[in-house]
């Protein structure tokens, strides 16, 4: 029963019921050629087009019994203590690497000066030097960076929910991400998660936690089944994180026995693992074909006996081999771009492997992706085809623009 539950993930693909998105704000406005490097993006996207893809994105979750709730609606009412919010604000000037004694103490008057959401919207947004009234130029540092039009930088990755947290069972991964830029996303999951109304009283257990020295992020986290998580060594996670995670789960209350760390390049277009392969239905994942092998997983098990807890166990083989044998069925693989190189190469960037599954056998897909939608819908799957020109330019798909928080058991 899910009635008094707001978190609670045992599969990729049970019937979605609730889930956390963030609408693409001015954050993305505050993207310029010379600073995409810097935030992970390849381009900028048109805000006016983006907003309307992901309104539609959104409206499609709702016409299909989601409830849609929104990151920063959430991080705005958990600040409803004076405390809580004082907090938060310090915190996030402190992440803001702001060396000036003198920026801080303006910032911080300067963000009083907003209601909980607005504030939080300009923190997503960015701020500039030229917006915090009482800013004077008056330390070394801040005249030497004064050509630099940013206080704090923008977060424009924020529209990827699946990313600073993860929900795995009751209980969350609250992520500490690969760059600083990011890094600072999860402060608004680790308020919504400790003080919002709708989840404070539950004691959720968090199976990571943002203070940790290394890497983890929600891409590379997929659920295979209740008693099996798969999570990616990739370009973005490290192998430290999968252990930390792994001993936390087994020495809990959960039905998790074994976690399986695939090792996949570490290169942009693989950058998570939910953009090689992500789960349509119970016997069925789409893939991008450089992922399916050789590959080397470590299956991870709970050993009492050994130094750390855990049993590694290397495995080689191919991706169908390894999904077959720990789902204890016959898998099939439906290949991104039809496994065409040419096709396959274009679809896999603009993620067409990175579907959501909102039941099983039922997925959210772009539009742009026409090869591997078809294919998928020759296998059998039913299709809700979300238009995707502007989103796509962030480099992630639904499963990306998405923090599934409570799904029905399979």
């Amino acid at each position: 029963m899910l009635e008094n539950k707001s978190l609670h993930i045992t599969s990729e693909i049970g019937k979605l019921k609730s889930v956390l998105l963030h609408r693409p704000g001015k954050e993305l406005e505050n993207l310029t050629p010379d600073l995409l490097e810097r935030l992970l993006f390849d381009d900028i996207p048109y805000l006016k087009i983006a907003q309307e893809e992901h309104d539609e994105f959104a409206k499609t979750l709702r016409d299909n019994g989601v409830e849609v709730l929104y990151l920063a609606e959430l991080a705005a009412e958990s600040l409803y203590d004076e405390k809580i919010k004082l907090n938060f604000v310090n915190q996030f000037i402190d992440e803001a690497n702001i060396e000036s004694e003198g920026l801080k103490e303006a910032l911080g008057e300067y963000l009083y000066t907003f209601s909980n959401k607005e504030m939080v919207d300009k923190m997503m947004a960015g701020i500039r030097k030229d917006e915090v009234p009482k800013y004077k130029r008056t330390s070394l540092s801040d005249m030497i960076d004064d050509s630099y039009p940013f206080i704090c930088d923008p977060l424009p990755n924020l529209y990827f929910t699946r990313d600073p947290a993860a929900a795995i069972g009751n209980g969350v991964t609250l992520n500490h991400m690969r760059t600083q830029t990011r890094n600072r996303e999860t402060i608004f999951t680790k308020y919504i998660f400790e003080h919002h109304p709708k989840f404070k009283d539950m004691n959720i257990p968090f199976w990571y936690n943002r203070n940790e020295t290394t890497s983890l992020e929600g891409g590379d986290e997929l659920i295979l089944n209740e008693k099996t998580l798969a999570i990616g060594i990739s370009q973005r996670t490290d192998a430290r994180s999968i252990e930390k995670v792994s001993k936390k789960l087994f020495n809990s209350n959960t039905n998790f026995e074994r976690v399986l760390a695939f090792h996949i390049p570490k290169k942009r277009a693989f950058m998570h693992l939910d953009t090689v392969f992500t789960m349509v239905d119970y016997d069925k994942f789409t893939v991008h074909p450089g992922i399916e092998g050789p590959l080397t997983v470590y299956e991870i098990t709970k050993d009492e006996k050994s130094e750390n807890g855990l049993k590694v166990n290397k495995e080689n083989g191919t991706l169908e081999q390894i999904l077959t044998k720990y789902l204890n069925r016959k898998i099939t693989l439906i290949r991104c771009g039809g496994g065409d190189p040419i096709n396959a190469a274009r679809e896999q960037w603009n993620d067409g492997s990175n579907t959501l599954a909102i039941a099983p056998g039922e997925v959210v897909v772009y539009s742009r992706n026409y090869i591997t939608n078809e294919l998928l819908d020759k296998y059998g799957i039913k299709l809700h085809i979300v238009p995707s020109c502007e989103l796509s330019r962030g480099r992630g798909g639904p499963r990306c623009m998405s923090m599934p928080l409570i799904r029905e058991d399979i």
